[in-house]
């Protein structure tokens, strides 16, 4: 009997030993394993044969980790055979030190979801990566430190990138294709060359990749211009075009890199959207010419973006042209998959064009099915405070300073004093970033806007000798592109009243989150005391869906559903509407806070089915 046992004891150890191989081997196959990517002289080559990229991007940051892989199988459906994704380095690390690679922000799920799904991944960790995002996805603690450089040796910076790179290889370090898995090219920095010309920084952050274990296939992304390709490229690393759509293009950088491979790294099927302007809109007719170029020419190329997704909460970035221009929370894009991600007219004229150059008998999967959406009838609000009557601890400074000197990073920050001498007339901040409703003795007298080049207000006289002025101001998102991105936010010089420097202020951080929101005391009353006031109620839900709220009534500020910051909301248009994902509503009883810097009544809030 004890031998039998033995024997059988045995065989059940055999059993799983053989299943853990198979299961190993079965895994390896799905991540890729049986693929190879490399590059010989000018080629990139799998298996040893040319091999052409078709790749869209999908940052996933941007997007529920619940709609990731659907979202992945649409690209798959489209006739891609790669996903890109930049890495945002301010979400993983929001606070210095507390890293943060869940939910969202897990990084190694989409990776390992890209290639279950059948998709290469393309990485584009930066650090610094521009892509619309506040700070061009540089953490903004960054800028506490009022001798930061960025994007060069400072010793710093170069020291917090050390770690950056670090955690983001041990990440996916094992996921590469070197390793079985998916991720088939690696990007250093983003654009450089349309930025600084630090050869050393960019050979440093080559050598920091591969002491981490990267070794896959290095690239860099820039414009096809000799000074940006001499100045953001590395002889000996492949370079991406951003963008790359014609032959001249490609062989005018040839002549300066010949030996390496070329690809279109960014292809713009939409684009970018900021506050004032109509919706960026591209036509199909267009795209399909480029992408049948593509095909025809066997380029390799990345649909920047294939989904462009949400820019939550504080993570919108703003331009700077010839004035300060900030991004609107939707990141559609006006890609071929929109912001909910359904396919679009666009996505269906792409993957026919794929489809017709494919080799013959090759045939695209089946388009997925889009998630539900839902309607919500008008909401109506019941609880309100003011901003003015729910302010935390204050901190005393001589004059007003940047919010990232006192410690913090988005949202927003109220400047007060108490006015001497000079107690009415005309009032200017030098320097304010970015946007502020400005009160005297509570009473609201109106906006300062950089993005209008307005920072001058009339003070009236009042009966009080010694007036308190409020200055609540917004950051409007951290500048992600060109030589502005140093960009502190609050009152970053002086305030004057008649030319005279005011002096004596408190500042009060109002960073907006959770744990605020929560300590806020409601009253009973819909009606606030002040403009700037949080309203609060709930709704019932018999489903949930996806859905985009209706703002259109209100005027300027953020939208919170469960405790989920929506984003910016702005009546000068053209977004009118936040989306909400479905897997941030609840069957039953749910919680919706909007803060409105320039109402004291609410309006109804609806929900509909579409952006516009």
């Amino acid at each position: 009997m004890e031998k039998a046992t033995d024997s059988w004891l045995l065989k059940c150890f055999l059993i799983l030993v053989i299943s853990i191989f198979i299961t190993g081997i079965n895994e390896n196959l799905v991540m890729g394993q049986q693929k190879k990517i490399s590059v010989s002289g000018r080629k990139l080559l799998m298996n040893g044969k040319s091999y052409q990229v078709r790749s869209g991007e999908i940052d996933f940051q941007r997007i529920p980790k619940a709609y990731w892989k659907r979202r992945l199988e649409m690209a798959k459906a489209m006739g891609l055979n790669t996903v890109a994704t930049y890495v945002f380095w301010n979400d993983l690390e929001r606070k210095k030190g507390n890293w943060n690679f869940k939910g969202i922000n897990n990084l190694r799920k989409f990776v390992k979801d890209a290639g279950e799904v059948g998709l290469n991944v393309i990485m584009r960790p930066g650090p610094y990566v521009c892509g619309e995002r506040d700070f061009g996805g540089l953490p903004p603690w960054l800028l506490h430190d009022p001798e930061l450089k960025v994007r060069c040796m400072n010793p710093y910076y170069i020291q917090n990138v050390k770690e950056y790179v670090k955690r983001i290889a041990a990440q996916v370090r094992d996921l590469q294709n070197t390793n079985g898995g998916p991720i088939i090219l690696w990007q250093i920095e983003n654009e450089y060359g349309s930025y600084g010309n630090d050869r050393q920084y960019l050979e440093t952050l080559v050598k920091l990749w591969h002491q981490n274990g990267i070794n896959v296939p290095f690239f860099t992304a820039d414009g096809a211009g000799k000074q940006n390709i001499e100045a953001g490229n590395l002889p000996g690393l492949m370079i991406g075009l951003d963008p790359g759509v014609n032959a001249r293009q490609f062989e005018r950088v040839r002549k300066w890199r010949p030996n390496v491979p070329i690809f279109c790294s960014e292809f713009y099927p939409g684009w970018l959207t900021h506050w004032r302007e109509h919706w960026a809109k591209v036509g199909t007719k267009g795209v399909v010419k480029q992408i049948n170029w593509f095909m025809t020419h066997h380029k390799s190329f990345n649909l920047y973006m294939f989904n462009g997704g949400t820019n939550f909460g504080f993570t919108t970035g703003a331009n700077y042209g010839n004035k300060f221009e900030p991004d609107v929370t939707s990141y559609d894009y006006d890609a071929p998959l929109n912001e909910m991600g359904h396919p679009t007219p666009k996505y269906y004229a792409i993957r026919k064009a794929i489809q017709q150059r494919l080799p013959s008998g090759v045939s695209l999967p089946k388009v997925p099915g889009i998630p539900a959406t839902i309607a919500i009838p008008p909401i109506h609000f019941n609880k309100s405070v003011s901003v003015l009557n729910a302010l935390p601890a204050s901190i005393n400074i001589a004059q007003p300073r940047p919010m990232e000197e006192l410690g913090e990073d988005d949202g927003y920050i109220l400047y007060q004093t108490k006015l001497r001498g000079a107690t009415h007339g005309l009032l200017k901040v030098l320097n304010i970033h970015d946007y502020a409703t400005v009160f005297l003795d509570g009473k609201f007298i109106g906006t300062l806007d950089r993005s209008e080049r307005r920072d001058t207000l009339s003070i009236p006289s009042t009966k009080d000798p010694h007036p308190t002025l409020d200055i609540l101001v917004e950051a409007m998102g951290h500048i992600n592109f060109g030589d502005h991105i140093i960009d502190r936010k609050g009152i970053t010089k002086r305030v004057l009243l008649n030319h005279m420097v005011l002096m004596n202020w408190k500042a009060y951080k109002l960073p907006m989150s959770n744990s605020y929101l929560e300590n806020l005391k409601f009253k009973n009353s819909s009606r606030g005391q002040h403009q700037g006031t949080f309203f609060k109620t709930s709704f019932h839900l018999n489903k949930t869906g996806d859905v985009y709220f209706d703002m259109s009534q209100w005027k300027k500020g953020f939208v919170w559903i469960n405790g989920h910051n929506l984003g910016r909301y702005w009546n000068v248009g053209p977004q009118q509407r936040l989306f909400c994902p479905a897997p941030w509503l609840k069957k039953g009883e749910n919680t919706i806070i909007v803060f409105d810097m320039l109402k004291k009544n609410p309006a109804s809030i609806t929900g509909k089915t579409s952006l516009e």
